[in-house]
């Protein structure tokens, strides 16, 4: 399945892609769908399953549904009318999305957290229903968030298991996973950057590519920027404090001074990366990348080469994202990106690889050490599970994505270091963590049921 560069990177709205990003599409969709088959309801409603249940409120995936079905989406999201909206709705009981009459719907009692009924498609379920004037259901919707904020109807995801192993759609370069990527490269003599440059051409014409895929840094480097300079604490009940600021200040006022050591470039790297993720946690405007949760690592990981690589030239973020998009999609068709499947080694290990190809691709590297950089990033991510505390993505979300950011410019030196011979491939290592988790326990799976999650102390 091809995957465009502007699927695995999405213009969104925090804290989280799969918990709140997918669940306000999947509104969306619904109502489209009301549209589409001339459904004369009168009332919504809708019940949270799985993951989106357990973690649904520190996600905030009620407030993204309400929402949704009012109207909004990621990508065209405005907090201010967003607040309007949810006092209008909360007095009035009625959502009223442009094209559609008003709809009955009161948040408190029509949308159920429904912990015990498991919907079998995906971790992250929810169900959508309309209804007429008597209560009669008229039409009812499963949908799934199923990560990265991509998503999939029931029937739509039965469809994805009954074409496992297809051959991928019709582009010039049709890797459908490491190895074929790896043979079209030397077969072509491209660079992956090319490969996949050329699919989104067939794919979507050449009209703006150039600055569409630009678009995608500009709002990854205002976030950090934004990051940078805002203080305070964060939503949720945690008493977060915000600390990129701080860190970056100090960053500032130690430069030019000779007694700095060296290790200092990692405070650098993860400050640019936990400002967006504090940007995230308080709601802001963010890139999945490939998820909100993994936002941090692949933006940290390019302004850490601009700012600090002195042969770094901006011309190069093209190639670094469409390289990072190759390695996510190969990620996310042979296993997954979502952390409520297969824990955190899907979110932020996912995103460490794709920031590590990237890396290593505009330092100048071959292919294969570029393949070489994304194993070696995923696979010492293997087996992290997704805790977060609240239900918040927070902590340890936060700090995670600087060390995973940290962690994708060693595994691109590492590579350049190499001539991209090495023992496990970067597909057999994609395997190995579908596998591991499919093993894990759903306690580690975003449920919050375990790890971190249930081990702070109570104060």
């Amino acid at each position: 399945m091809f995957l465009s560069i502007f699927e695995i990177f999405k213009v969104g709205v925090g804290p989280s892609s799969s918990h709140t990003m997918g669940p306000m599409t999947a509104a969306s969709m619904f109502l489209d769908k009301l549209k589409a088959e001339n459904i004369n309801a009168t009332a919504l409603g809708g019940s949270l399953h799985g993951s989106l249940a357990f973690t649904g409120i520190g996600h905030r995936t009620d407030r993204a549904i309400v929402l949704g079905l009012d109207g909004f989406t990621p990508d065209n999201f405005d907090p201010d009318a967003a607040k309007m909206a949810e006092d209008r709705i909360t007095i009035h009981k009625i959502v009223k999305p442009e094209g559609h009459p008003g709809y009955t719907f009161d948040p408190a009692t029509d949308l159920i957290f429904d912990y015990d009924t498991i919907l079998t498609g995906h971790a992250n379920g929810m169900k959508l229903w309309a209804k007429d004037e008597h209560g009669a259901i008229l039409v009812e919707q499963i949908y799934y968030s199923i990560g990265g904020g991509f998503v999939a109807t029931a029937e739509e995801m039965e469809q994805v298991e009954a074409e496992q192993g297809a051959i991928p759609d019709e582009v010039p370069y049709p890797f459908k996973n490491a190895d074929y990527m790896m043979d079209m490269a030397k077969c072509s003599g491209n660079s992956i950057a090319q490969m996949k440059w050329e699919n989104e051409l067939f794919r979507s014409g050449p009209e703006n590519l150039h600055e569409r895929i630009m678009r995608i840094w500009h709002v990854m480097n205002s976030c950090i920027d934004k990051g940078l300079v805002t203080g305070g604490i964060l939503p949720g009940g945690l008493n977060v404090k915000r600390r990129a600021m701080g860190i970056h200040d100090q960053l500032q006022a130690e430069q030019g001074k000779n007694l700095t050591p060296p290790h200092v470039i990692n405070d650098w790297i993860a400050a640019y990366a936990m400002a967006v993720n504090e940007e995230n946690a308080a709601g802001g405007q963010v890139v999945t990348a490939p998820t909100n949760g993994a936002a941090g690592v692949v933006p940290a990981t390019i302004r850490y080469y601009l700012d600090h690589v002195p042969t770094a030239k901006e011309s190069d973020i093209v190639d670094f994202l469409l390289t990072a998009a190759a390695i996510g999609g190969i990620i996310k068709n042979n296993a997954s990106i979502s952390g409520a499947e297969v824990g955190c080694q899907g979110e932020v290990g996912s995103a460490s690889a794709m920031a590590a190809a990237g890396l290593c691709a505009v330092l100048g590297g071959t292919p294969q050490q570029v393949e070489n950089a994304a194993e070696i990033a995923l696979e010492h991510h293997l087996g992290m599970t997704c805790d977060p505390i609240a239900g918040l993505v927070q902590a340890p979300c936060i700090e995670r994505n600087g060390l995973g950011a940290i962690k994708a410019v060693s595994a691109a030196s590492l590579s350049m270091r190499g001539d991209g011979t090495h023992l496990v491939s970067l597909d057999a290592c994609v395997e190995t963590m579908r596998q591991t988790g499919h093993d894990m326990s759903e306690k580690y799976k975003e449920t919050s049921l375990g790890g971190l999650a249930v081990n702070l102390p109570a104060c």
